[in-house]
């Protein structure tokens, strides 16, 4: 079972779409003076609703200005695509955003979300193989070994241990990857789905000689009330991330978010 002592923490997507970076960088810091607890992007190249071809930014540059701008927040992708950068590169760009966050001597803030990807015009308009979901995960898994293997080989090391986040559902091998390498799931799975899901890491886990208790589960809120929070809680989730798009962004839907999170921490 996971922990069921660690604090509910909220994150919000900003979604980069739609928007223009002064709304993104202003959005960031009105979040983060409210008392949100990470901010999350997402690695895409085009807008994943409306206007196929509206505004939309890529997400590493924009973390870089982020690691500077904010002070206290947690930050990452939700998620990175593997497929986009070599694995050793994401690791050094990974370190260096760690480095940049780290205020006053203190540890890096950066998180470390990934996946295998799935966007097939991401692929094809940049040159990407969009190959299988199998090939992707395998892609994934390789990767992941040699990022952890660059983060101990880099001069200077990063501040702390990078927080590995993993989004997916699948149990065959997104969960057995979850199992190997993951401080935090992500995933949309509820109900009794994600108690099962949830064991199957533990399954994992145990197959693999790692103990999985310690791995934070991530869920979404996004079109969900506080029942279904709840439950959700009660299920283990601990890190709660919210979609939140601009330009007319609605900040009363984050304030409601953080007093509910209040209420599970006090």
């Amino acid at each position: 079972m996971p922990l069921l002592d660690t604090p509910v923490r909220l994150g919000v997507q900003l979604q980069p779409q739609h928007v223009t970076y002064p709304q993104i960088r202003d959005a960031v810091l009105r979040l983060e003076d409210m008392g949100v607890d990470i901010l999350f992007n997402w690695d895409h190249f085009f807008p994943l609703y409306g206007d196929p071809d509206g505004l939309h930014f890529e997400a590493w540059t924009m973390l870089g200005a982020w690691a500077e701008q904010t002070e206290r927040v947690e930050f990452g992708c939700l998620v990175n695509c593997h497929s986009y950068r070599n694995a050793d590169l994401q690791a050094d760009m990974a370190r260096t955003l760690d480095h940049i966050s780290a205020k006053d001597g203190g540890k890096g803030r950066f998180i470390f979300g990934t996946g295998a990807g799935w966007f097939e015009r991401d692929y094809d308009e940049y040159g990407y193989e969009f190959g299988t979901p199998g090939s992707r995960l395998k892609a994934l898994a390789d990767g992941l070994d040699r990022i952890e293997d660059r983060w101990a080989k880099l001069n200077p090391a990063p501040t702390r241990e990078i927080p590995i986040m993993i989004g997916g559902k699948g149990e065959q091998k997104t969960l057995r990857l979850v199992a190997r390498h993951a401080d935090i799931w992500h995933s949309f799975v509820h109900g009794d789905d994600l108690t099962h899901k949830i064991s199957v890491i533990e399954k994992w886990g145990e197959k693999d000689g790692r103990d999985t208790s310690g791995i934070v589960i991530s869920n979404e809120l996004k079109d969900r009330d506080e029942e279904q929070a709840d439950d959700l809680f009660d299920r283990g989730t601990r890190l709660y991330t919210l979609g939140f798009q601009g330009p007319d962004f609605d900040y009363s839907i984050v304030q409601r978010w953080l007093d509910w999170r209040d209420s599970k921490n006090s």
